[in-house]
């Protein structure tokens, strides 16, 4: 299983990630926030369309963050990357 949750600021961008995941299979929970309970294919599907298709689209401000709960991984896009990134001033 997988949570993907996003926050995406492009309505037309945004509505075709939702439309992109229920078309997979995910389920919505919350305004944005979808699980995926589904084969590891459909869930590698949607990780390279999230990654070839959609990253390349995200503003600074966009994030998406997927759980991974059967392995306990956590992938991060777009704003969320810099999260645990340690940032240095000079």
């Amino acid at each position: 299983m997988m949570i993907i949750s996003y926050d995406i600021a492009d309505d037309k961008l945004r509505n075709r990630f939702a439309k992109m995941l229920t078309k997979n299979g995910a389920v919505r929970l919350q305004f944005s926030v979808y699980e995926v309970n589904n084969t590891s294919r459909v869930i590698d599907n949607i990780i390279v369309k999230i990654e070839d298709v959609f990253s390349k689209h995200f503003s600074g401000a966009d994030s998406v963050v997927i759980f991974d709960i059967g392995n306990v991984k956590v992938k991060k896009y777009g704003n969320a990357v810099h999260r645990d990134q340690d940032i240095v001033f000079l």
